[in-house]
């Protein structure tokens, strides 16, 4: 297997399963802040509202900072390092070896790029890949700036909605393409759901999406916060076809917590691909932050440990989550998800509209994500973050039962 060629492949899911117990052994333990020092914080999820609301929408944690992360950003302000990026060839070599620790995925590191965000990512990656008015496949409930993204790209938006098994609706996204769509943006692990799309779904898309000449960006931001590391498959492995067709996004951002770092990843896995990052001005790499850049390395090459510890305490504040909708408020379904800290409320049974964040904001205090903002089907959903303390988790679910 060469690495050059672009070439991908995995290591059975025994011997990932294996290495994944090892890591629980080692994991720190991780637990949020008190709500006094969160109040410090200056970013949207503390300044959007006022005191008295909880904040559990944006996708902030309340975790600290992983101390390499940290370790590496003081040493580099000490070095008075607050220049412009010099290219992305030290986050590739660190996102390859993480990648291959955690999912078996290997992958060339050369054919790593860097960017702010990733959502600059996927805007960059669609303008090379489509002319403006093309259609771009989304699959809503979804992440709600893809629609936003897409017409920022110059596309145009169609939505072919998640299966009800919450399954990528193969022939339908198939349909599309024959109709002219160009490219396809999934988001893996699925944000709001938290579900990884499986292996088998991700190879019959690549299909499609081969057959038809359209790209497929996948958005893997939520990829390290696969509660099992080996139940998570990159699109970019599943076959040649994805390798040919498919760029990855990604960054640090989510499982660390460093959004306002501004650093993501764009990766290829095909001199197709390639072509596609290689093509973008000069611009998008050297807008990356030279601090976000090295906090990326850090996080991707020394912070297994801390991850493992926050995603210990994530599947805690799931099972804390689902145990007091029982206890508290039966009428919202809840499916846990197997990814990252986001719990998809059906709360249509509560009678709160087509809107129940609204309501859970004036009459609860509690600032949750709106359903309507991820599609048409979300209407009569919320999204929540329970990456959070128990106390702040069960002081939220009891403010949400007395607004009924």
């Amino acid at each position: 297997m060469s690495r050059r060629s672009g070439t991908t492949a995995l290591v059975p899911r025994s011997g990932r399963a294996a290495e994944a117990a090892a890591r629980e052994d080692r994991a720190v333990d991780v637990e949020a802040e008190p709500l006094e020092r969160l109040r410090q914080r200056t970013s949207e999820k503390w300044r959007a509202y006022p005191p008295d609301v909880l904040p559990l929408f944006v996708a902030e944690m309340d975790y600290p900072l992983a101390p390499p992360i940290v370790d590496a950003v003081v040493e580099r302000v000490r070095a008075s390092d607050s220049g412009y990026v010099s290219g992305a060839a030290d986050a590739g070599v660190a996102f390859a070896g993480f990648a291959e620790r955690r999912w078996g995925w290997h992958l060339d590191p050369s054919r790593v790029r860097i960017t702010t965000d990733v959502s600059v990512a996927i805007v960059e990656v669609l303008r090379r890949v489509i002319s403006p008015g093309d259609g771009v496949v989304i699959t809503s409930p979804v992440y709600a700036p893809f629609a936003d993204l897409v017409a920022e790209a110059g596309g145009r938006v169609v939505d072919v909605p998640l299966g009800p098994d919450h399954a990528l609706d193969i022939g339908a996204i198939d349909a599309a393409l024959g109709d002219g769509a160009r490219a396809v943006l999934i988001s893996n692990p699925h944000n709001p759901l938290g579900l990884p799309h499986p292996a088998d779904a991700l190879a019959r898309l690549a299909a499609i999406a081969a057959a038809h000449g359209a790209h497929v960006v996948a958005d893997e931001i939520h990829g390290p916060l696969t509660w099992d590391a080996s139940a998570f498959t990159p699109f970019a492995s599943v076959s040649d076809a994805a390798r040919e067709w498919g760029v990855t996004v990604t960054s640090a951002s989510k499982a660390w917590n460093l959004a306002g770092f501004k650093c993501a990843l764009m990766v290829a896995a095909s001199d197709r691909g390639l072509a596609v990052l290689d093509g973008m001005f000069e611009e998008v790499t050297f807008r990356t932050s030279i601090l976000g850049y090295h906090a990326t390395v850090a996080a991707f090459t020394h912070g297994d440990e801390w991850l493992d510890g926050a995603i210990a305490a994530i599947r805690s504040s799931s099972q804390l989550l689902e145990n007091l909708l029982a206890s508290e408020l039966p009428e919202v379904g809840y499916t846990p998800p197997s990814a990252s800290y986001l719990a998809w409320l059906d709360m249509r049974g509560l009678a709160w509209g087509d809107d129940p964040a609204g309501h859970a904001l004036e009459a609860g205090r509690v600032a949750l994500n709106s359903g309507l903002t991820f599609g048409p089907s979300g209407a009569g959903f919320a999204r929540l973050n329970f990456a959070c303390s128990p106390e702040v988790l069960g002081e939220a679910v009891r403010r949400l039962a007395a607004a009924r």
